[in-house]
């Protein structure tokens, strides 16, 4: 008997390290060279050498984290147990929920790997292993831990909220990109921890995952559905008496709806939403995605493709409404916010004689030590058919034409030559085009800059010279 039980073990044993051997020849090492922008000289950059983790998953491709591959010039991809790195590429990428999916050219790359499969959403409590290639060393990383919150936050890389996994495995730099996995599948991709805490990781979750590789089918990135509307919580009792919504009742209220919203044509302002799909949303604005389990009720919106249909009840005037939206086959062109998160490109620039203007994005705004208020309550505002960009006057080379002026910087600029115009490249195109003598900055309390066009044009050169820039605008722009 004795004899018996010990083989069992040694059995169990060795089917382990099978299983664990299995899963380490899907991990892989990824070593990104990458060219970071510098917003505040955007005609600079900085090459930087970084890693991170991937796994191996079914087609031939690896999944990681888009943060590990942004602004990337060179990859290479290195798997467990082996010493030889092979050139690898950005198939797709999605920003918005930090993934990517990386091609390796020689595709012997994957001999001997089996791909990991993708598992459904785990529970609360739920077991998880983290493999990757954290600092500390260069071989293969495991640790484990627990799934211990599920809901929505916020995605540094991008900055915007979707559903996400909280585990308490330790997690370190350089294990971005790599798998945690549940029951010998993968249940999310590691992608942040909070700096400072004990052990408090997040991945992405399966779902958000399965969103991404469904879309890209078609050889294409859409990404997920924007609302494009502007809600607020109905918590109050006497807000809920005001729109004549009952006190047991929950839903969100709509405050503005965008000019290029897909809801447009169905939402009007003031209008409450009490359910998306047939999911109710509690005064709180969270629905539940299980029993107990809340999260923020665009859980039901991300769900969905582009080109799909949503249903809504809504409460108008006192009366339900039940609404059906299509939404659009792509992403819309025009913005939903003012100011967005650039990866992949370097910024958008152009110099007229020593002033330097820039478009204001999220890379700028992340860049600079200035609290500057007012601009970033600027970035906050809803963008409109006629204004979709903020543009400033970065800073002021010192220069024989720019002599007064060199304390100049991040100043909004609202009008040239007296007209609006409504981004960047429609600003660049009137300076460009103008025929006048004076080029005439102002922003919305009348105070104005003035440069002479011609002196400043004749000075470029120079100027390129002095500083050691490029160009006197960026490769974006015509």
């Amino acid at each position: 008997m004795k004899k018996f039980l010990k083989l069992f073990i040694l059995l169990g044993l060795f089917s382990s390290i099978i299983y664990a051997n299995n899963i380490n020849r899907s991990i892989v090492k990824i070593y990104t060279v990458s060219k970071k922008p510098n917003y505040l000289e955007p005609w600079n950059s900085t090459v930087l050498r970084s890693t991170g983790s991937g796994s191996i998953i079914s087609g031939n491709r690896i999944l990681t984290n888009a943060h590990v591959v942004a602004n990337e010039t060179f990859i290479e991809v290195k798997k467990y147990g082996d010493t030889k790195r092979y050139q690898a590429e950005v198939e797709f990428v999605s920003h918005d929920v930090d993934l990517a999916i990386l091609k390796v050219k020689d595709e012997t790359f994957f001999k001997d790997t089996t791909p990991l499969e993708l598992d459904g959403l785990p529970n609360i409590q739920d077991k998880v292993t983290v493999y990757g290639y954290p600092m500390g060393g260069n071989t293969i990383s495991v640790s484990t831990g627990i799934v211990s919150r599920i809901e929505h936050n916020r995605y540094v890389h991008s900055g915007q909220n979707f559903l996400s996994i909280q585990i308490d495995a330790a997690i370190n730099p350089g294990n971005s990109g790599g798998p945690a996995i549940s029951n010998g599948k993968i249940a999310g991709v590691v992608m942040q921890q909070i700096p400072g805490s004990q052990n408090i990781g997040y991945m992405v979750p399966v779902p958000i995952i399965k969103h991404f590789l469904k879309d890209i089918k078609d050889g294409k990135y859409d990404g997920f559905p924007q609302l494009g509307i502007y809600t607020e919580l109905l918590e109050n009792p006497t807000q809920k008496e005001y729109f004549k919504l009952s006190q047991d009742e929950g839903g969100i209220l709509v405050v503005k709806v965008l000019y290029n919203s897909p809801f447009k044509d169905v939402l009007k302002q003031y209008d409450i939403i009490t359910a998306i799909d047939g999911h109710k949303i509690e005064s709180d604005g969270t629905v539940e995605f299980r029993e107990n389990q809340y999260t923020h009720f665009k859980y039901y919106i991300d769900t969905h493709q582009y080109g799909d249909e949503v249903s809504l009840d809504i409460y108008r005037d006192g009366k339900k409404i039940k609404l059906k939206v299509k939404l659009p086959q792509h992403v819309s062109q025009e913005k939903f916010s003012m100011t967005e998160f650039h990866y992949d490109r370097m910024p958008t620039y152009y110099m007229l004689g020593g002033y330097v203007f820039v478009p204001l994005t999220e890379n700028l705004l992340v860049s600079s030590r200035s609290a500057n208020l007012p601009l970033r309550y600027g970035a906050t505002k809803f963008p409109s058919k006629d204004k979709q960009e903020i543009v400033l006057l970065l800073k002021v080379l010192a220069s024989s034409l720019s002599r007064g002026d060199y304390g100049i910087s991040f100043w909004k600029i609202d009008k040239v030559n007296g007209k609006a115009f409504k981004n960047f490249k429609e600003f660049y195109n009137i300076i460009k085009d103008s025929k006048d003598k004076y080029i005439i900055l102002e922003d919305d309390d009348g105070s104005k800059v003035i440069i002479d066009k011609q002196k400043a044009l004749e000075i470029n050169n120079q100027l390129l010279q002095r500083y050691s820039i490029k160009a006197t605008k960026s490769d974006d722009l015509e």
